[in-house]
C-alpha cells in the first residue's frame, strides 16, 4: 500500500520543510518566549493537529477549489488574516503582570490550542501546500490514493509535533530566562503580539 522508501523520503522532505522559518512555527515560538513552554506546546499542538484537516481537504478536494477560485481564496485569506491580527492584538493589550494559577493557565493553554487550530485552517496557503506537495508522493500503481494521502498526511502531523515541539520546548527555556527580568514581560507581550499581527497583515497581503 505505502513503502518503506515513500515514508522515508516524505518524512525528510518534511522535516526540511517543517524547520523552515514561516508563520507557523514563528507562531509558536512566539507564544513561547511570550507566554512561557505550555502556551508554546499547546500552540505546537494545534498547529499540527489542524494539518490533519488540510489532509482531509486535500483527499476530498477542497483544496482545489481553493487553487481555482479566486474568490473562496480570498475569503478563507481574509478570515485567517483578521482572525491573527486579532490575536495579536490580544495577545499586545494583555496583563503581563497577572500571574497565572495552574488552573488559569490550563485554562490559557487549552484556548490556545484551539486558536492555533482555526489559525491553521485558516490559512488557504497551507491548505494549496497539501494539494501541491502530498500527491508528489502518492504512488497510484500502489493502490488507494486517498488512503496514501491520510497516511502521509497523519505522518506530516507526528512530525510537525515532533519538530514544533522542540521549537517550543526552546522558547519555554528562553522565556524562564526572560522572567528573571519582569520589566521584560511587558515588552514580550508587546513584541509577540506585534509579530501576529504582522503575520496577519502578511496573510492578508499575499496572492493566490
Amino acid at each position: 500500500m505505502i513503502s518503506f522508501d515513500q515514508i522515508l523520503l516524505f518524512s525528510l522532505t518534511s522535516l526540511l520543510l517543517i524547520f523552515t522559518p514561516g508563520p507557523d512555527i514563528i507562531y509558536v515560538l512566539t507564544r513561547g518566549v511570550a507566554q512561557g513552554r505550555t502556551a508554546a506546546l499547546a500552540a505546537a499542538m494545534g498547529f499540527s493537529l489542524g494539518n490533519i484537516g488540510h489532509t482531509l481537504f486535500a483527499v476530498f478536494g477542497l483544496s482545489a477549489i481553493l487553487a481555482s477560485s479566486a474568490t473562496a481564496f480570498t475569503l478563507v485569506k481574509v478570515a485567517g488574516g483578521i482572525y491573527l491580527i486579532y490575536l495579536g492584538f490580544k495577545l499586545w493589550t494583555a496583563d503581563a503582570s497577572h500571574t497565572l494559577s495552574d488552573q488559569g493557565e490550563q485554562k490559557t493553554a487549552r484556548l490556545i490550542f484551539r486558536q492555533s487550530i482555526l489559525a491553521n485552517l485558516l490559512n488557504p496557503k497551507v491548505a494549496i501546500f497539501f494539494l501541491a506537495f502530498f500527491p508528489q508522493f502518492v504512488r497510484p500503481d500502489q493502490g488507494h490514493p486517498a488512503l496514501q494521502m491520510v497516511i502521509l498526511g497523519l505522518t506530516f502531523v507526528v512530525l510537525t509535533m515532533l519538530g514544533f515541539g522542540l521549537v517550543a520546548f526552546g522558547a519555554g527555556a528562553l522565556n524562564s530566562r526572560l522572567a528573571a527580568r519582569p520589566s521584560l514581560s511587558g515588552w514580550l507581550h508587546k513584541g509577540a503580539g506585534a509579530i501576529l499581527m504582522g503575520l496577519g497583515l502578511r496573510l492578508l497581503w499575499v496572492d493566490r
